[in-house]
């Protein structure tokens, strides 16, 4: 097969690497196009047009930062692509995106298969990322040895696109109430002279311990952290979040909690910064 990939950002790079590693054809577009062109040392054929990298593809992966950005791109792909190409989007994109993009693989004769991922920078760099796939079983299994290739773990769903991005959403839920609640113990520690370092010393190893709290809490406490996933990008899933939620006439309170939260740490010029540093929105909250 001969793989497009639309996007070389913090997550598209590492999976364009890994599939071209994987011993595929494989070409690859970015917006900027510096962050494409180190791929070349790995076999990757770097082009400076959509539809020219779209044009002999039997697979194109959109990674590509939100939905907008998704449709611009594949207005210019997609007419290029060949019928019955294999379309995966793999960017964060919501229902209302991926119900959209249903319709533009329609109207272009092109498979769409649902599957975002689950990982920041470290996981995709290592190929541990957890693949979610939704739509036709003959395209996912077409795409398993890709999935395979960038990924530890493959979740698949019913045949129809969407499902897999529902539950992206439902993961980013957890990931990002997870961090605000990181955030705002170890603001509420400092604000109550007590070091937040003794908060993730107790937790350790315990029936309250995390993981992700280990990983991410002394990079808060010392507000050095390396970018994993930028702060804009948790924002816009927030948002996505919030808009299943009221399309399903649910009131998630705490989702519209930690939206709040990270509008102020964007405000406040973190935005391009990972997304631990809602902890700085935290700490002034915690201030006031």
């Amino acid at each position: 097969m001969e793989i497009t990939f639309l996007g070389t950002g913090i997550m598209g790079a590492p999976m364009a690497r890994h599939i071209a590693q994987a011993g595929y054809a494989v070409t690859a577009w970015n917006r900027t196009a510096e962050k494409a062109r180190p791929l070349a040392e790995h076999g990757v054929r770097v082009v400076e047009d959509p539809a020219e990298a779209a044009k002999d593809a039997d697979v194109v992966v959109t990674m590509l930062t939100d939905g907008e950005a998704v449709e611009d791109v594949m207005a210019e792909a997609a007419p290029a692509a060949k019928e019955g190409a294999i379309w995966w989007q793999a960017s964060t994109v919501g229902v209302s995106g991926t119900e959209a993009f249903v319709a533009l693989a329609e109207d272009h004769g092109l498979t769409l298969v649902d599957a975002p991922v689950l990982g920041t920078k470290g996981p995709a760099e290592a190929g541990e990322l957890v693949v979610l796939a939704s739509g036709p079983n003959a395209a996912i299994e077409t795409l398993t040895p890709l999935f395979e290739a960038v990924g530890s773990k493959l979740l698949t769903f019913r045949e129809v696109p969407g499902r897999a991005s529902n539950f992206k959403l439902v993961m980013n839920h957890w990931v990002l109430a997870l961090t605000n609640a990181i955030a705002e113990t170890i603001a509420f520690a400092e604000g109550v002279d007590i070091n937040p370092a003794c908060f993730l010393d107790t937790i350790a190893d315990g029936p309250l311990d995390v993981g992700y709290a280990q990983m991410k809490g002394p990079g808060m406490i010392g507000s050095d952290l390396p970018v994993a996933f930028p702060l804009k990008h948790a924002l816009k899933d927030a948002d996505l979040i919030l808009e299943a939620g009221d399309r399903h006439a649910l009131d998630l309170v705490l989702a519209q909690a930690v939206r709040e939260r990270l509008v102020a740490a964007a405000v406040e010029g973190h935005g391009d910064q990972d997304m631990g540093m809602v902890v700085a929105a935290a700490r002034a909250t915690s201030a006031r």
